[in-house]
């Protein structure tokens, strides 16, 4: 492998690690912090790339499909917290496994009497569509590079909220004693319910910077879903920086491990997985039980 061909792989890899941390993002806020197993979550991942392609179609500019599928996608994550998910604090995890699951026949039923079977395509903004030449026969996609920078300021905006900010500074210490911070009088209730709402919104987030680059097509979260989980596993639960960690550790690893083992290398994420957790069973920045 060449120096060239490297560097391409390696961009690969961190614009695939950066997608899957903001489709981690949300599932370890959820999950972390209240307690919920969303299985539905690469279900709106999905719902974010379809809402790119209508909102594209129907307005004719990408930017505005992004801001408005957000903006959607967080408005349907408040609905939900308040008809449905918030019955499901303090419950076995059954219950939220039978929960979410149907959310998942809900969306897809939906999604098909919306969009049908058809697989579409997106088209990335006219300014970010061309390539920068790296070699007389190598070169990489503007739109690739672009959502490398999104999402990092996606993640330093995500750092900012989460310690230095008064919600910040609640998210965290329900993350780290819940019924502690009960007893100082802080309140949930909205709490829980903006969190879950930008738990969906960062999903959908993912989908919709994604669609331009990969086909938009029925069951496309369902991959993701399971990535996200390992990466939340890796990372540790509830942690934001140990999903970025395990994103980029996950990108790196299965963009490689395609390029020099691709014998084995869809083994290789989860035997990523089982060598961390032998080495730290609560994840890389995962808290210790006391």
């Amino acid at each position: 492998m060449d120096l060239a061909t490297f560097g391409v792989q390696l961009l690969n890899a961190i614009q695939y690690g950066m997608v899957l941390f903001l489709v981690a993002s949300g599932l370890t806020l959820v999950f972390g912090i209240l307690g919920v197993i969303n299985l539905a979550h690469g279900a709106f991942y999905m719902l974010g790339a379809y809402l790119a392609y209508w909102l594209a179609a129907y307005t004719g500019s990408f930017g505005i499909a992004l801001i408005a599928g957000v903006i959607v996608a967080f408005a349907v994550g408040l609905v939900l917290e308040n008809v449905f998910i918030r019955r499901l604090y303090g419950r076995d995890h059954l219950a939220q496994v039978l929960l979410s699951f149907g959310l998942i026949l809900v969306i897809d039923e939906v999604r098909q009497i919306l969009f049908g079977k058809d697989v579409h395509s997106v088209l990335p903004p006219h300014a970010l569509r061309g390539a920068i030449q790296l070699t007389d026969n190598l070169s990489y996609p503007v739109y690739r590079l672009a959502i490398c920078v999104f999402c990092l300021v996606v993640a330093a905006l995500i750092y900012i909220v989460i310690q230095r900010t008064k919600i910040g500074m609640i998210v965290r210490a329900g993350a780290e004693n819940r019924e502690m911070t009960r007893t100082l009088g802080i309140g949930f209730d909205k709490v829980n319910c903006y969190v879950f709402a930008v738990g969906i919104a960062l999903a959908a987030l993912g989908g919709i910077v994604v669609s331009p680059v990969s086909t938009v097509y029925p069951g496309m979260g369902d991959g993701m879903l399971i990535l996200s989980f390992v990466v939340v596993v890796l990372g540790g639960i509830g942690s934001i920086g140990g999903a970025a960690i395990g994103a980029l550790l996950i990108g790196l690893t299965d963009t490689f491990g395609k390029v020099l083992f691709p014998s084995v290398s869809s083994f290789l994420i989860y035997g990523l997985m089982a060598a961390v957790l032998l080495w730290r069973p609560n994840g890389i920045l995962g808290r210790r039980d006391i």
